[in-house]
């Protein structure tokens, strides 16, 4: 039998480093993105299988890592993609 590797994922702080982020925190998946925003409880996933797909999902992983931009392309392309 095949022993699959357990995903290890941790939540992190967003940097917000344009200080007009919405975003709270992350979290990244292999195949997958979470984000919370303030002023809500939901949990928001964008992933490849889902609406968002791989090339926007690598996108907005990145911004999430790099701190800016996230919020923004979010809100441009990807507002009503989560799963």
């Amino acid at each position: 039998m095949e022993k699959r590797k357990k995903e290890i994922m941790s939540i992190t702080k967003y940097k917000n480093l344009s200080n007009s982020s919405n975003v709270d925190w992350f979290e990244i998946g292999e195949e997958f993105l979470r984000v919370k925003f303030f002023n809500t409880s939901k949990i928001y996933q964008y992933s490849y299988r889902g609406k968002a797909g791989k090339k926007d999902v690598d996108i907005i992983k990145s911004l999430a890592v790099n701190g800016m931009g996230l919020n923004s392309y979010i809100l441009k392309y990807l507002k009503e993609k989560y799963d």
